[in-house]
Parts: structure tokens; C-alpha cells; sequence
């Protein structure tokens, strides 16, 4: 029996091997593209940011002493006062400036004044004593080095003790200039009235207690004034600190001495922060969304050098990462490959072209990456962002950029 294959035979035949590899490449399993970072093992820093601002550490309010008709004030915001210049003057009202009743005022506060100027003077002691110890250690510490008999980083710890024992005490000696100028003011205003048939003076000069930069006028124009009236601010803008609220249960976390990292601040990298206090009452704020946070504030000393912020002043805007965790030899992987997956956290790494489910021990998140403690190795694929075509076993492939 003989058999002629002919072209029609042939098409057919080609016809049936394409339909076959079609539906052969159809039953095949899809290939899900996906996108994949590399497990890392290094250095992993958790922390708080915030956007905080600027402020003068000690600033000093120069008020009305007395009441009376203030004459217009001459000092600008930015201009520099010198101790004891006469930054206003009140002069004599239709009523008398000083009347009995103001008498008795002006002389209690002379009291409380007198009080505040022997713990002022306390406070300067103690800070000084502070100053000398943290210098002799430094010089110690300094001598060591040299000798190979200490690391450089306890000399950075003791210098960095003496440059913020150095500014605790020209801040005591601030409040102390404060608190002295306060009593002359008051005594000097009572020796003008202890002859009554004096009468009131035509005019009194209020001084500033103080060497500094003007930081705000509250009373520009010409006005009648009341004892106590805030007249203007005056502060040291060489000696900042950055002050950010934040949320209560971020609070808890942050500790006296914890490094912060000060960005955005308007110049070039990065400057160098300590946490000084967490305030130990919170308040109520309400955030952009109309939400009710209770916030906390945090004040931080900026420690890099005062040249390098030199052009920094008092409520300026910066942005500050708190450490409130660290970890050495960490896994790092990014935190868009986490997934919950009833109580545990999971990830899928990519292995062999395929998708392999990983359930694994999270030790801490913070921003864009995470802290594993078990169930990944340094080098292994993680899949960012998995879809939910992503499923264990399923083909997988790099996206293609």
C-alpha cells in the first residue's frame, strides 16, 4: 500500500504542531515579574523624626517696671544690646508712676528677686564646679590618648562633656546677670520715691540685663504700659537648642544622651544632636487631620560646630532623626517586603526562579527598612511589593526596567 504525502498533507500537519505549541505554552505556569532586593547584613538604626524648630536656650523678657507712658522703642529685632543700655522709657502718666499700693508691690518684688538671685548665684557655682571637673578630666583623658592608654572615643566623650559643661555655666551666668540687674531695677526705683515730697520723676529708664541680640519687640509704639508689660526679648542667638514635639508613645522611647542626626536645616549636610530632656508632661495638639495628639516636647543641644550653623537662628524649621535603636551586624531587608500572614511576619524570597514563602522573627521596623532577627541570610532575594499573583511556588522573573 503506498502512501503520497502531499502539500495539503504537509500544511495540515505543520497547522496541528503550531495549535499542539500553543496550547502547550498556554498549560504552562505564568511567570509573575517581580521586583527583588538583597538581604544585607550591617549597621541598623531605628528612629523618631520629627520637624522641630530653633530656639534661644536662655532669653530674657525686659518688662515695664512701672506704669506710665512709654515712649517709642528705637531697637530693631536683630539689633545688638549691650549690658545696661536703656532699651525704653516710661515717663509720667496724668496718674502718679508710683502710688502706695505699687510701693508695696515694687518692694515684695525686690524680696522674691533677692531670693532668686542667691539660687541664680548657687546654680553659677555649681555649674562652674561642673566646668573645672569636666576640664581637668578632658586634660586627662588628653594625656592618656597620647599615651595610647585611652581610645579616641573617650576623648570625644570628654570633650564633648566640657564643651556642654562650658555652655551650662554661661547660661547660669545669663539668668544670674538677670537676676542681679532685676534687684538694681527695683532698688533704684525705690531710692527715686523714698522722698515723697519728691514727687514722681519725669522719666525712667529701663536697661537691658543683659548682652545680647534683640529676638522680638512687643511693644513698638508709643503707649501707656502697666507693671510687668513685656517690652521686648532679648537672648544669646550663639547658644541654640532645637525643641520637637512628638507623640507620647514615640516619647517613651527616647532617652537623655540619645544621638540625633539635624537635617534640612537650610545648609550643607548634616549637624550633630544630643537629646537633653524629654519633658515628663505631654500636651494636647491637634495634627493636620483634626486628631487629638497628646505631644511631648524633646529639647536637643546641637553639638556640631558653632561655624558650621553660624547663619542658624531662633525658630527656624529643621527636621531631627531621634536613636531610639541600634542594632551591629543586623539583617536589613526594606520594610515594602514584610507581609502579615495571621500573627507571624513573612516575606517571599526569590529562589531558583520561583517564589519561596519565609515566615521569620521581626526585631525592629524604622522608616524604609527592617531588623530581622531569624529566618533570612545575608545575599538572599526578597521580593519588594509582592502582588497577589505572588504565591509559593509561582514562577518569577525580574522586571525588566
Amino acid at each position: 500500500m503506498s502512501m503520497h504525502i502531499t502539500g495539503r498533507h504537509i500544511g495540515i500537519a505543520a497547522g496541528l504542531l503550531v495549535v499542539a505549541g500553543i496550547a502547550a505554552w498556554l498549560l504552562l505556569p505564568a511567570t509573575v515579574p517581580i521586583e527583588t532586593a538583597t538581604v544585607a547584613k550591617g549597621r541598623f538604626v531605628a528612629t523618631v523624626d520629627e520637624d522641630g524648630k530653633t530656639r534661644v536656650r536662655d532669653r530674657y523678657v525686659v518688662a515695664a517696671p512701672l506704669a506710665g507712658r512709654l515712649s517709642r522703642i528705637r531697637f530693631k529685632v536683630g539689633d545688638q544690646v549691650r549690658v545696661d543700655d536703656a532699651v525704653a522709657t516710661i515717663t509720667s502718666s496724668p496718674a502718679p508712676l508710683m502710688d502706695s499700693r505699687t510701693r508695696r508691690e515694687v518692694e515684695e518684688m525686690l524680696g522674691t528677686g533677692e531670693a532668686n538671685l542667691e539660687r541664680a548665684k548657687a546654680v553659677v557655682e555649681r555649674a562652674r564646679a561642673q566646668r573645672d571637673q569636666t576640664n581637668t578630666d578632658l586634660a586627662r583623658t588628653r594625656t592618656l590618648a597620647q599615651q595610647g592608654a585611652a581610645t579616641a572615643q573617650a576623648l570625644e566623650r570628654a570633650d564633648l562633656a566640657a564643651r556642654l559643661a562650658d555652655r551650662d555655666l554661661r547660661a547660669a551666668e545669663f539668668q544670674d546677670h538677670a537676676a542681679e540687674h532685676e534687684i538694681s531695677q527695683l532698688r533704684a526705683l525705690l531710692a527715686r520715691y523714698s522722698n515723697d515730697s519728691a514727687g514722681p520723676p519725669e522719666g525712667w529708664n529701663v536697661a537691658s540685663p543683659v548682652a545680647g541680640v534683640v529676638l522680638k519687640v512687643a511693644q513698638e509704639s508709643e503707649t501707656i504700659v502697666q507693671p510687668g508689660t513685656p517690652l521686648l526679648d532679648i537672648g544669646d542667638a550663639r547658644d541654640l537648642e532645637v525643641v520637637v514635639d512628638v507623640l507620647s508613645t514615640d516619647a517613651v522611647e527616647i532617652r537623655a544622651g540619645a544621638d540625633v542626626n539635624i537635617d534640612h536645616w537650610g545648609g550643607e549636610g548634616k549637624l550633630k544632636g544630643r537629646v537633653r530632656r524629654v519633658e515628663p508632661a505631654a500636651f494636647t495638639k491637634i495634627s493636620t487631620l483634626g486628631v487629638e495628639e497628646q505631644r511631648v516636647n524633646v529639647l536637643i543641644d546641637i553639638l556640631s560646630a558653632p561655624e558650621q550653623w553660624a547663619r542658624l537662628g531662633d525658630a527656624y524649621q529643621v527636621d531631627v532623626q531621634i536613636t531610639v535603636f541600634a542594632r551591629d551586624d543586623a539583617t536589613i531587608i526594606p520594610a515594602g517586603a514584610l507581609f502579615r500572614r495571621g500573627e507571624s511576619w513573612n516575606v517571599y524570597v526569590a529562589k531558583d526562579g520561583r517564589a519561596d514563602l519565609r515566615e521569620i522573627e521581626l526585631l525592629r521596623r524604622s522608616g524604609r527598612f527592617a531588623a530581622v532577627a531569624s529566618g533570612l541570610s545575608p545575599g538572599e532575594e526578597v521580593i519588594v511589593y509582592p502582588s497577589d499573583r505572588v504565591v509559593p511556588g509561582v514562577l518569577v522573573a525580574q522586571r525588566s526596567r
